[in-house]
């Protein structure tokens, strides 16, 4: 019997994320080949368009985990087809985390997939199905600076390169925030169900505020040099230097003024 868990629609690619997707494609082949007027535009664009295909897929791996581990109630939802305005909460997963990009330059966990927990059984399947998002940013980033370890730069256009550094401090940076072990993000969701029901009764009031608190620690200076000195440690292992991560952002803000050592030839 088809039931609404399995009907074809809920899994059909929506179009919504088709035209993100076109969206990266045009302005990452506008970025490549300077076509555009301006380049810091493209690479904004382009940027912003491949971080919101990064966060749809994040939380796809989230509902595709889950919908393996029992929870057949995922495709009534929505979530498999890749839109993101079937999130439980958009706003936290796509508006905001643009938003901070924007302003700050650092990647926001999202978090807006609703999971029946109590149809799946397991704590590696509940840990699994919290960690398929940030994984999912990994592969993001390893994808993003494959062309920076394994040295094939060659023919790549600067403005390129230095979108694809941005990109990826966007992937590490909301890696390891979403791997944090702290309530309301993945990390806290991965340990979760190992912890006794005590503790997790306990601890469940402050899931809200976890994100904020986190940021609030953030502000404090000598927490703050610690966890970009990490970032920068993580993308130097990658292949990508201090200048080409500067560079992509300093282009992706290209309303302000475009540092001379950012200049790309037309």
């Amino acid at each position: 019997m088809t039931t609404a868990a399995f009907r074809r629609s809920d899994r059909r690619i929506s179009p919504v994320f088709v035209g993100i997707v076109a969206v990266m494609a045009v302005t990452g082949w506008a970025t490549w080949t300077g076509f555009a007027e301006q380049p810091g535009l493209a690479v904004f664009l382009f940027v912003t368009a491949a971080w919101i295909v990064s966060l749809c897929l994040h939380e796809y791996a989230h509902a595709r985990t889950a919908l393996h581990s029992g929870d057949i109630s995922i495709g009534a939802k929505g979530y498999l087809t890749l839109n993101p305005l079937k999130y439980t909460h958009a706003l936290l997963s796509i508006v905001l985390p643009v938003i901070f990009v924007i302003m700050g330059g650092i990647g926001l966990p999202g978090g807006a997939v609703f999971i029946e927990r109590g149809r799946i059984q397991g704590r590696w399947k509940h840990s699994l199905i919290s960690a398929a998002g940030p994984l999912t940013n990994v592969l993001f980033a390893v994808v993003c600076t494959a062309p920076f370890w394994l040295h094939a730069l060659d023919g790549v256009p600067l403005a390129f390169q230095y979108a694809l550094a941005f990109l990826a401090l966007l992937q590490v940076t909301a890696a390891i925030l979403n791997f944090l072990p702290v309530p309301g993000l993945d990390g806290y969701g991965v340990i979760e169900p190992w912890l006794s029901y005590g503790v997790r009764r306990q601890v469940e009031p402050f899931a809200p505020f976890g994100l904020l608190a986190v940021f609030a620690v953030l502000w404090i200076p000598s927490v703050n040099t610690v966890f970009f000195d990490l970032i920068d440690s993580v993308l130097g292992g990658l292949g990508i230097d201090d200048l080409q991560r500067y560079c992509g952002q300093n282009l992706y803000r290209f309303w302000q003024s475009t540092d001379q050592f950012c200049t790309v030839s037309r």
